[in-house]
């Protein structure tokens, strides 16, 4: 029985845009047939775009949900639905939602709270509360004493999905200039100048005495536990290197182009924030998306710290970078991502996956979410 048909839309495919009818069977997609002859009882979409339903491997937006102004903390299981309604909204039917573990001081409540929100994702979704399919993404800082004893402790969660390893001590990876991370901290935690080198300073001893033996138990404890792991921030190619020989298979935001290309060339796939790409670059002053994108050596777009962004990239970037289609844009933020963490049953138009689909009008440089579906069922 044909539970939905969707009629007089451009469906985006793995390699083309068609115009016609989409129909949809017990949650799965069953057909795709191109021409635009009106069907009897179909959802009529106006000609509007039919993509597959995004998928988002690193959002750290729940936190902004869970803690929206300093020092208070909400209701977790309301929180994760606030921040699903705002994630499904923009398009995305599949997030694997970031939460860090190791502790650091500019993030005291948040860091306390980590587990709860965890258990409050995998409580909602077994609730049938959310729209979008949650997953966990354990955001792992090496220079931190405690990382490795916390991680240990989401390893076994039902939810998670991903690892990534990251040290964002100043100097180095992300903050390479040190001018770029005070002004950074300074905007961001109100420091003085002689709080922010005191910070710095401290941040170097913990780096020095932790981030190595961190990163070589981690990638252990990731092996064993057969969990997917991404580096994070790689800037140089022997950063690139020491990822490749842990397994890793993700290069999230790279900051250089040496560091892209390396890794894009050895076949792990380059994530890159949306944000960068619809801005026009990086707000750290690092490596713009747009080149990568240029140079073909890009390979995931992730929301980061803007839900919507995944959704306005993947329809912009085709606008400015002339040797990427509109297909090849949506791949970024569809198949790509979720091929990447190994799901293989969603992520693009084609009978027998999963029929998580998006209705898009495009317009005015800005693209409408005009409805969202997971399995067949409307969401959004």
């Amino acid at each position: 029985m044909t539970d939905h048909i969707f009629s007089n839309a451009r469906i985006v495919l793995g390699d083309e845009v068609v115009t016609g009818t989409l129909s949809v069977e017990d949650g799965l997609i069953a057909s795709v047939d191109s021409g635009a002859t009106a069907v009897p009882g179909a959802d009529d979409l106006q000609g509007d775009y039919l993509i597959p339903g995004l998928v988002e491997l690193h959002t750290d937006h729940l936190e902004s949900h869970f803690s929206p102004r300093p020092g208070v903390a909400w209701n977790p299981i309301a929180s994760v639905q606030s921040h699903d309604a705002q994630i499904a909204a923009s398009g995305i039917t599949t997030v694997l939602d970031a939460l860090r573990v190791g502790t650091d001081q500019d993030h005291g409540l948040l860091a306390q709270h980590m587990r709860t929100l965890a258990d409050a994702i995998h409580s909602a979704g077994k609730s049938d509360r959310l729209r979008a399919e949650h997953f966990l993404h354990l955001r792992c800082e090496i220079a931190a004493p405690d990382v490795v004893p916390e991680a240990e402790t989401f390893l076994d969660h039902p939810n998670l999905r991903l690892v990534s390893v990251m040290d964002h001590t100043p100097g180095q990876r992300q903050f390479v200039s040190l001018d770029a991370f005070r002004l950074y901290y300074k905007g961001k935690v109100g420091m003085s100048d002689a709080e922010l080198d005191a910070f710095i300073a401290e941040r170097h001893v913990l780096h020095d005495k932790y981030a190595e033996p961190n990163r070589a138990a981690l990638f252990d404890r990731c092996r064993q536990s057969e969990i997917i792991v991404a580096s994070h921030d790689d800037a140089t190619e022997a950063h690139v290197a020491e990822a490749i020989d842990a397994g890793v298979v993700l290069s999230e935001f790279p900051t250089t182009v040496e560091a892209a290309r390396a890794a894009h060339g050895a076949g792990l796939a380059v994530l890159m924030g949306a944000p960068n790409v619809v801005r026009g670059g990086s707000h750290s002053g690092n490596v713009s998306a747009i080149d990568l994108a240029e140079q073909g050596i890009l390979d995931v777009l992730s929301s980061d710290y803007i839900p919507f962004s995944l959704l306005h990239a993947a329809f912009v970037l085709p606008e400015r970078v002339e040797s990427i289609s509109l297909p090849a844009s949506i791949r970024l933020v569809t198949a790509n991502p979720a091929r990447a963490v190994g799901l293989e049953d969603r992520g693009s138009i084609a009978e027998g996956l999963s029929a998580d689909l998006v209705r898009v009008r495009y317009e005015d440089d800005v693209p409408v979410v005009r409805g969202v579906w997971r399995k067949g069922q409307r969401v959004a």
